[in-house]
């Protein structure tokens, strides 16, 4: 009888595992707070990088950009992956591929390892990064509880990238340039631990026909070569042939792509239908201009605070901190106000503060400080970051099926990283024009403030298109 009760217990369907929201929101906070820090942390460690390794001055820009390539590349096919092979098994996957790439750029002992280390840590923030956000999403659909679940990933999101330049400065300076690399080890390993505990494993939404290999192949190419003519503008102009057949290559393979998704019988990888959601299509071309914006202003600070000011790596660091505070408060204010106030309302509102931010920013000079020129428009862009962030990540996803929210995360991450790519390219190339090649404060400052108000202008950009695109109701879960 015993045994039995044993053979019968034993093949008894299991109990799914309970939701645990709180756990689940730890898991994707830290997931996010790794892949926002790991975009900035390097950035300031570049010259400690090149003079260990013997990277040259054009070597050396692949640190970066080989992240780029595959991070931007490859998320539409994260977030495909995500419904198709469920949301918790590609998040685990990614942070596996993500640590262990870490970890070996760190022990990199010449330049080709240390770039392919980090093209690594693109594939797995590529999975991972639509597969946190679907995450969220699913966990939390509707209510309170999304506004606040997303308040506090706006709040990780915005924090990684200000304190990895801080910490990228302290690390350089008082450890070493691969220390900028095992970081992200750690944190990969708690972020492991908490998703497996905290995340309930999930069955795929998106099973049925036989997946769109060629609409994944094009989509990567053609994005990844968009990303790659983009970034390479430092080194062949914009008018350039080699820029101009990468950029012209690039649109065709994206042309195809649309033709095949309009045309498969397979499953496609995105239903162009889901651009008919105001929704989804209003906030990824308001990421898109944010993202724009935003990049170029790290850039643009980072390098005023040290070439023009003439400030150290660490503390360049520290001087981000502000900002960083200030996209917390701007955090707990949407959370706050977001149960009164419609995501629409606060996204504009959000973007305006950070455009007069910027626009403040762009008035430096080569006699500025920090007190008199960076903390003042840190803090009220920063406030307006913040108070945007979560609005427009929790649009992204509204009124969209269950299976689609991993397709749905992957369009964010991807117009937010190409807006990134595009906006720091475009911007520095017109920083670069205004200084004439010089390199004095005085031109040096000139060229920072121009791109600073060109950021401005891409922030007014993005709240016309929050006001004409997104409806004035409050989205349906």
């Amino acid at each position: 009888m015993a045994r039995t009760e044993t053979i019968t217990e034993r093949s008894a369907p299991r109990t799914p595992r309970r939701t645990r929201p709180g756990a689940t929101l730890a898991a994707v906070a830290v997931v996010q707070f790794m892949v926002s820090l790991d975009l900035s942390v390097v950035n300031v460690g570049l010259p400690r990088i090149a003079a260990g390794l013997g990277f040259g001055p054009l070597g050396l820009t692949w640190v970066v950009h080989a992240y780029a390539l595959t991070f931007g590349g490859l998320l539409l096919l994260g977030g495909k992956a995500a419904d198709r092979y469920g949301r918790s098994r590609v998040l685990l996957v990614g942070l596996g591929v993500f640590g262990l790439a870490s970890l070996l750029g760190g022990f990199a002992q010449s330049p080709g390892q240390l770039v392919a280390a980090r093209a690594a840590q693109g594939v797995g923030a590529a999975a991972l990064a639509p597969a946190a956000l679907a995450v969220l999403s699913s966990t939390f659909p509707a209510g309170r509880a999304r506004v606040r679940a997303f308040g506090v990933w706006s709040a990780m999101n915005a924090a990684g990238g200000a304190l990895g330049v801080l910490l990228g400065g302290v690390l350089t300076q008082y450890a070493s340039w691969r220390w900028v690399m095992f970081v992200s080890v750690p944190m990969a390993a708690v972020a492991l631990v908490l998703a497996r505990s905290g995340v309930t494993p999930d069955a795929p939404t998106a099973r049925g026909g036989r997946p769109d290999v060629l609409g994944a192949a094009l989509v990567t190419a053609g994005t990844g070569l968009l990303v790659f003519g983009v970034v390479r503008t430092d080194h062949y102009g914009w008018g350039s042939p080699v820029t101009l057949g990468t950029l012209a290559l690039a649109s065709l393979l994206l042309a195809a792509f649309v033709v095949v998704e309009r045309t498969t019988r397979r499953e496609p990888l995105v239903r162009l239908g889901l651009f008919g959601n105001r929704w989804v299509a209003g906030a990824n071309a308001y990421n898109l201009l944010v993202g724009a914006a935003m990049a170029a202003s790290f850039y643009f600070m980072s390098l005023y605070l040290q070439r023009v000011l003439g400030v150290g790596p660490a503390l360049t660091g520290l001087e981000f901190l502000p900002f960083a505070l200030g996209v917390v408060v701007g955090s707990v204010l949407a959370v706050k106000l977001g149960h009164r106030v419609a995501p629409r309302t606060l996204m504009v509102a959000g973007g305006l503060l950070t455009a007069a931010g910027f626009a403040w920013f762009g008035l430096i000079g080569p006699e500025g400080s920090f007190l008199a020129d960076v903390l003042g428009p840190s803090i009220l862009a920063s406030v307006g970051f913040g108070l945007c962030l979560g609005p427009v990540v929790s649009t992204a996803t509204a009124g969209v099926a269950p299976h689609e929210t991993g397709m749905a995360s992957g369009l964010l991450n991807t117009s937010r990283q190409l807006g990134a790519t595009l906006g720091l390219a475009a911007l520095g190339t017109a920083a670069q024009h205004r200084s004439d090649g010089s390199v004095t404060p005085a031109a040096l400052s000139e060229g920072y403030g121009l791109g600073l108000s060109l950021g401005a202008a891409l922030l007014f950009a993005a709240v016309l298109v929050a006001l004409v695109v997104l409806p004035r109701r409050r989205p349906e879960a």
